[in-house]
């Protein structure tokens, strides 16, 4: 069985992921690593973005991180073989419907962020994004021709009673391990998949998480708090389309989209699948400057919840805080180090 499967994708992808692969070799050597093509470069050549193969050898892996994919590029490829398929595959076949993604600011970095330092100083929440349901995969979804003229586009909204239970469930969990506390964030007022959401999040907490300190609120009032006092968070668990924008909106706060990893997790014993967060940014790719730590950071996250390497996980943890509070900056951060040059500083404080 392979410990790790790479797959670097697209943009700046393959820079970030082979920093990943020298730390990784550097602080576990005894991991098995693989590597496959994916994305919009597995399009180019086997014109697919992600193989059966790769499937295949991603659910043999214990944990499989992913680099970037999607471009310009392939703008007009089929989009059931745009690389953004290849993902959404790779996430249904893999079966991983919890998505972890962190808010975390690292206190060098406390004056980088858009907000007040007072603001984001301490800042450490986990947003909980259901993955494998709601919008992104409901049927039926398509764009249709009207007979009066004009077109009419579909995206349907569904989630079942046991979707919704599988990650709260590891929303109550995570947060019994920090500080007891989560925020269920939905649109109960104005949609009925919310109103669900809302029903079966409660009853949940009422048969199995009692000792957990449970909020619901409103999506666009989540918002509104995350920029507005985003330490009040500990755990926030929501769907699939929410949690695409509350993320993102999240990770501005600690300074660059390059510093925030995520983790997708399945059922206990499966394989997780790593990313991190900041897409393939074609503009600066293949200019040697991306940001790898949120790869780096993905890594870390892979010891921890798929590789059973904790101990690895703290020490790569604080060799990033380390290289950071050394001034170790790309220009994201406002410096001037290339993506080896960070990744060196990270290796240094190994």
């Amino acid at each position: 069985m392979t410990d790790l499967l790479l797959l670097p994708g697209d943009g700046i992808g393959p820079e970030v992921t082979a920093q990943v692969r020298r730390v990784a070799e550097k602080i576990a050597p005894d991991l098995t690593i693989d590597e496959r093509d994916f994305g919009g470069l597995s399009y180019d050549r086997h014109g697919v973005p992600v193989t059966d193969e790769a499937v295949a050898a991603a659910k043999s892996a214990r944990a499989v991180l992913m680099g970037a994919v999607g471009g310009p590029q392939w703008a007009s490829a089929p989009r059931d073989r745009r690389p953004e398929a290849g993902l959404l595959r790779l996430r249904t076949e893999m079966a991983v419907f919890a998505n972890l993604r962190p808010a975390l600011c690292f206190l060098p970095l406390a004056d980088a962020s858009s907000l007040k330092r007072d603001r984001i100083e301490g800042l450490d929440f986990m947003i909980v994004r259901e993955l494998t349901g709601g919008v992104y995969f409901g049927q039926p979804r398509g764009i249709e021709d009207l007979p009066g003229g004009g077109r009419r586009g579909v995206d349907t909204q569904v989630y079942t009673t046991a979707e919704i239970e599988r990650v709260a469930r590891v929303a109550f969990e995570l947060a019994r391990g920090r500080r007891n506390k989560v925020h269920s964030a939905e649109k109960s007022n104005v949609m009925e998949t919310g109103l669900l959401w809302r029903q079966v999040v409660t009853d949940l907490h009422r048969r199995e998480y009692a000792d957990v300190e449970l909020e619901h609120i409103l999506a666009d009032n989540a918002a509104m708090q995350i920029v507005k006092a985003p330490k009040q968070f500990d755990v926030m668990v929501t769907d699939n389309l929410f949690g695409d924008i509350l993320s993102d909106a999240a990770a501005q706060l600690t300074g660059s989209l390059g510093m925030l990893p995520s983790a997708a997790l399945g059922v206990p014993g499966s394989p997780g699948l790593y990313e991190p967060i900041h897409g393939s940014a074609p503009d600066i790719a293949g200019k040697g400057i991306a940001n790898p730590l949120a790869a780096i950071l993905s890594f870390e996250m892979a010891l921890r919840w798929s590789l059973g390497r904790a101990d690895l996980a703290d020490a790569l943890f604080k060799a990033v805080e380390a290289a950071l509070e050394a001034g170790a900056r790309t220009p994201d951060l406002g410096g001037s180090m290339t993506t080896v040059q960070m990744g060196d500083a990270v290796l240094a404080k190994l």
